[in-house]
């Protein structure tokens, strides 16, 4: 079981490892293309949090945001592989932060193919996140059952 739990999560994380790699090739002096592709969907999620819940939001460069994406991506990944949950928690991170903007289903009507894709795409960041979610509370909850056991085994003589 351990050598399956292993490669599942070499698996796994290979999604976020080999997208951060690409991203690092591809990041350049502005960014990128990733930094092209985000930034105006950046600049419409903050014009919905400024005039929905009027909150000031500071000015962030969206180079850092993608470096920061790719640390998250590939420290957390490389983590995930030892068996870390600090490392899942850091891709649960980088799942909270990026889902929401990259995949803006909400922005678009019903009828439109490009609805249809983000909200595919938004669902499967969903579910990769319920899997890190899974794997903290199946670690914790292992760490709970090992903890109890030894408790109760009490050496008699």
């Amino acid at each position: 079981m351990g050598f399956t739990s292993f490669v599942g999560r070499v698996l796994f994380a290979s999604v976020f490892i080999l997208s951060a790699w690409q991203e690092y090739n591809e990041f350049g002096i502005d960014g990128g293309p990733a930094a092209k592709a985000f930034r105006p969907k950046y600049n419409v999620f903050m014009k919905h949090i400024i005039s929905y819940m009027g909150l000031q939001v500071p000015a962030v460069d969206v180079k850092h945001f993608i470096m920061a994406a790719i640390v998250l991506k590939s420290v957390g990944g490389l983590l995930f592989i030892l068996g870390s949950s600090f490392g899942a928690f850091l891709l649960l991170l980088h799942l909270t932060f990026t889902t929401p903007i990259l995949y803006d289903f909400y922005n678009y009507d019903i009828e439109k193919t490009q609805f249809v894709y983000l909200f595919v795409k938004f669902t499967q960041n969903l579910a990769l996140f319920g899997a890190l979610l899974f794997f903290l509370e199946m670690k914790n909850s292992l760490t709970r059952k090992l903890s109890k056991k030894k408790a109760t085994k009490s050496k008699t003589h």
